[in-house]
C-alpha cells in the first residue's frame, strides 16, 4: 500500500509503498476512502509533544473506509461493512498498536492511522455506520466534528442566549461555532489571525469576527460583550498564547474550554481571582467527550436533518501525494478542512 511516513520530525513526510501484515488480535483492516488532516497531526510533524520515540511511523486519526478482514477477537465489524476512523476510543478490543515494513525495516504506527491506503486498526477506533453518508464526510466525524461540536454540546452545555467566543477557526473551531449556534447562543465571537476565516466563520454561525492580527482579541472580545467578556470561551488550537487569550476574554464566571492539544512542556500564566471570588471555571475537553458508538449516529442524524455542516466544512480535496503541499496550505491558514481522497 502507498503510505505517508514520518521519518524525521519537521521534515516532509515520504510518501512510499509498505507492506501491510495480516490483522492481529483484536485489529481491523479496513481499505480507506477519505481521511481527514487534522491540525493536531501537523503539530506532531513539528515535534510540538516532544521527542518523538516511535519514528519512523505512519500518521492520520480521523477516516472512513471498508472493512477488508478481521483479527481473532473481533465481533464489532465484519468484511464489508462501512466504517468510520478517529483517534477516539469506543466500544471494543484495544489491540496491540500495529507494525508495517518497508523492506527489512520497521514502519511504527498508533491504533488508527489514515495517511494510508490500508490501515489495520484497534477494534475500538472503528465504528459503523450507514452507507448513506459520504466518505469525506465521514471520515470527519472521526475528530474535527467530534472533537469541537461535542466540546459544545457535551462538555460545556451552553445556555440559550449566552455568549459565546472561539479562538482559532480551523476544523475544530467552525465545528465550537456551528455547535453554539444549533445551541442557540444570542453572541458568537470567532478570533483568528486570517482575515480569510471571517467569511468562513459566519457561515458556521458567528455573529462577530475578531481580526487577531489588527486587534487585541481580549479587549475586542470585552467591547462587544459591554465589556463583561463571555460567557463561555473556548480554545480550539493548542497554544498558551490563545488558551491565556480564551481565559481573560470569558466573563468574571465563565467557562473556558481548552480543546486543542496543548504542547509538551509548556505553562499557562493566569490571574486565578476570579476562579476564587466569582467561580470562573477553566476546564479541559478531550475529544469533545464524545463516545463514537453513542455520539456518531447523533451526529448523523443532525447532518441528514441539515442541522450540522459537515460538507462545508471542507476546503481542499487532495491526493496522498500532494499532503506535504497541502499541510503548508493549512500552517499558512488558507484551510478549513483538508480531505486525502483514496
Amino acid at each position: 500500500m502507498k503510505a505517508a511516513v514520518l521519518y524525521e520530525t519537521n521534515k516532509p513526510l515520504v510518501v512510499e509503498e509498505l507492506k501491510v501484515p495480516e490483522p492481529n488480535f483484536g485489529q481491523v483492516l479496513v481499505k480507506i476512502q477519505a481521511s481527514g488532516i487534522c491540525h493536531k497531526q501537523i503539530e506532531e510533524i513539528q515535534g510540538h509533544r516532544g521527542h518523538d520515540s516511535f519514528l519512523p511511523h505512519t500518521l492520520g486519526h480521523e477516516g472512513a473506509g471498508i472493512v477488508e478482514s478481521v483479527g481473532p477477537g473481533v465481533t464489532k465489524v465484519k468484511p464489508g461493512d462501512y466504517v468510520a476512523l478517529s483517534w477516539i476510543k469506543g466500544s471494543g478490543i484495544q489491540s496491540k498498536t500495529p507494525t508495517y515494513s518497508k523492506g527489512d525495516k520497521k514502519i511504527n504506527a498508533g491504533w488508527i492511522t489514515t495517511f494510508q491506503e490500508y490501515t489495520l486498526a484497534s477494534e475500538n477506533r472503528v465504528t459503523k455506520i450507514s452507507t448513506d453518508i459520504k466518505p469525506d464526510v465521514a471520515s470527519l466525524l472521526g475528530c474535527a466534528v467530534s472533537t469541537g461540536f461535542g466540546s459544545v454540546i457535551n462538555h460545556a452545555k451552553i445556555d440559550v442566549g449566552s455568549t459565546v467566543a472561539v479562538f482559532g477557526i480551523g476544523g475544530v473551531g467552525l465545528n465550537i461555532l456551528q455547535g453554539a449556534a444549533l445551541m442557540n447562543a444570542a453572541k458568537i465571537i470567532a478570533v483568528d489571525i486570517s482575515a480569510d476565516k471571517e467569511k468562513l466563520s459566519k457561515q458556521f454561525g458567528a455573529t462577530h469576527f475578531v481580526n487577531a492580527k489588527k486587534h487585541d482579541s481580549v479587549e475586542k472580545v470585552k467591547e462587544l460583550t459591554d465589556e463583561a467578556g463571555v460567557d463561555y470561551s473556548f480554545e480550539s488550537i493548542g497554544l498558551v498564547d490563545t488558551m491565556e487569550q480564551a481565559y481573560y476574554a470569558a466573563n468574571k464566571s465563565g467557562l473556558v474550554t481548552i480543546v486543542g492539544s496543548p504542547p509538551a512542556g509548556k505553562t499557562l500564566k493566569i490571574d486565578p481571582f476570579d476562579m476564587f471570588h466569582d467561580g470562573k471555571r477553566l476546564t479541559g475537553c478531550l475529544g469533545g467527550s464524545t463516545y463514537p458508538d453513542r455520539d456518531f449516529p447523533r451526529y448523523i442524524n443532525l447532518y441528514r436533518a441539515g442541522k450540522l455542516k459537515i460538507d462545508e466544512l471542507i476546503t481542499h480535496r487532495v491526493k496522498l501525494d500532494e499532503i506535504n503541499d497541502t499541510i503548508n496550505a493549512i500552517l499558512d491558514g488558507q484551510v478549513g478542512r483538508a480531505i486525502i481522497e483514496f
